[in-house]
């Protein structure tokens, strides 16, 4: 029984920058535009219209698109693959950009150069004795397949992902440890733009998001990860696994209309899109949410087969804090799926995050309960506007705080009995946050000297933070050692 791995994680449009750099074409997260938050709303930074598309190709003076300039990465990747070596980290989840080996998502031969250059961070972190999972995608994809075929609503999404997925798995399958096909992939039924490409203003139907859009999306890439975990099951040694975000829901009270509720909420909001990767099918309940939303999914011949033969390794989750269902007030604010009721038992974050550590011990158990097949948090940390002191010092007490009491879970959770593969630092240096694209939302032991509008030296700093993380995962190893 192996140790659980202790690591990092990261995503290409919030790291790396340089967005004129090795030919990138553009894609979808090149094209949100940083704008100042007003109060929770991320919407109008997250859900893209066609003139949204149009301005971020013709930039107006004082534009800002965040995904542009990441945390300028690829400048600092050396000096990051240093600090996360110190850090003395198990495994790092990166992600790569389709359209820098792509840039259209659609040319006979990929980008040499770019393909080079993730050669060479591949390498590098090897060469720490980092163990690597690759998301094949964050989000970001190759804008000329929205302009063309309208995002993964459109099949020939798959043929064209499999083609990208055979490239990286011929040039980097030997340092391939975990491959997950989609990051969060139930981020397309909250956030169509950034899960599947969708345009709100293409896809509309009412004051929403046409559902038969996003299901026909969803469907193309439940189909896409399936074929992607077949290709790579013949050529690499790899374990694959899925991942969706956790959103651990809580029934308001004992009113078991609040519980059926949470029941409800809970099924198609998160267990769905596990249930079609990890248990290979469409779930029961899913044909009645079909009936009563007048949504027709087209499965072609061989779909289900496909889905059914094969399923993810490991079922991953990002968990940040829990969330409180209440029939009542669930009426007042339906579609809006990232406001939550106020947990009276919970302190919240400046971000109206409930942070809540037992949620993590609970959502762990409920999912290997459920598939029977190991865990891993592939994203958690603290999300907080860090503050750089005279002599560069960032005491970010906060979150050491924050990543005790959740790794303290962690453990009563395998104590439990559940089988966890490792644990993802979310953001573990600084990036732009993907919810509100701002740089002061900060989720890493490592510092980046940069504000929301790209300002600042980029210089890196370790915060307090990164000598707890240091000194935990030393312990953790000595532990198995003895």
């Amino acid at each position: 029984n192996m140790r659980m791995l202790w690591g990092g994680a990261s995503a290409s449009s919030q790291y790396e920058g340089g967005f004129e750099l090795f030919n990138k074409g553009m894609d979808t997260q090149d094209c949100r535009r940083y704008i100042k938050r007003i109060d929770n709303a991320t919407t109008s930074t997250r859900l893209l219209t066609k003139a949204d598309i149009e301005r971020a190709k013709h930039p107006l003076d004082g534009d800002f698109f965040p995904g542009r300039k990441g945390s300028e990465g690829l400048l600092h990747i050396d000096e990051d693959i240093e600090y996360l070596s110190e850090l003395g980290i198990d495994i790092y989840r990166i992600s790569i950009a389709w359209s820098r080996i792509f840039p259209t998502g659609e040319e006979e031969t990929p980008n040499e150069e770019a393909l080079n250059m993730y050669g060479d961070i591949l390498k590098k972190l090897k060469s720490k004795g980092i163990k690597i999972y690759l998301s094949l995608t964050h989000y970001a994809l190759p804008l000329a397949l929205v302009e063309k075929y309208g995002g993964w609503k459109n099949r020939k999404l798959i043929d064209l992902y499999l083609k990208y997925a055979k490239v990286i798995f011929e040039r980097f399958g030997e340092y391939l440890d975990f491959v997950v096909p989609f990051n969060e992939i139930n981020t397309g039924f909250f956030s169509p733009f950034n899960g599947l490409g969708l345009l709100r203003d293409e896809n509309r139907k009412g004051s929403g998001y046409d559902l038969n859009d996003i299901f026909a999306g969803l469907h193309n890439q439940f189909i896409a990860s399936a074929k992607v975990i077949e290709l790579g099951k013949k050529m690499l040694k790899a374990s694959f696994g899925c991942m969706a975000a956790c959103f651990c829901y809580y029934g308001y009270s004992c009113n078991p209309l609040d519980q059926l509720k949470t029941l409800q909420y809970e099924q198609i909001n998160q267990w769905f899109f596990t249930d079609v990767l990890a248990a290979g099918e469409y779930p029961y309940y899913m044909k009645k949410y079909f009936r009563d939303n007048d949504i027709k999914v087209e499965f072609l011949p061989g779909d289900r087969e496909i889905l059914r033969n094969n399923t993810a390794d490991f079922v991953g989750f990002s968990y940040y804090q829990s969330n409180v269902c209440a029939f009542e007030e669930m009426e007042k604010t339906a579609g809006n799926l990232v406001v939550s009721t106020k947990n009276p038992y919970l302190k919240a974050n400046e971000w109206g995050w409930q942070i809540d550590p037992v949620g993590m011990r609970i959502s762990m158990n409920k999912i290997y309960d459920r598939y029977k097949k190991p865990v891993m948090i592939t994203e958690n940390s603290f999300g907080y506007n860090d503050v750089l002191e005279e002599g560069n010092i960032i005491n970010d007490d906060y979150r050491i705080q924050y990543l005790n009491d959740h790794f303290e879970q962690i453990k009563l959770a395998i104590d439990d009995g559940v089988e966890c593969l490792a644990y993802l630092l979310w953001g573990i240096v600084d990036i732009v946050s993907a919810g509100s694209l701002e740089m002061t939302k900060r989720y890493g032991v490592v510092y980046v000297d940069a504000d929301n509008l790209g300002n600042g030296t980029y210089k890196r700093y370790k915060k307090k933070s990164f000598k707890f993380y240091k000194e935990f995962i030393e312990k953790e190893k000595n532990v198995v050692k003895s």
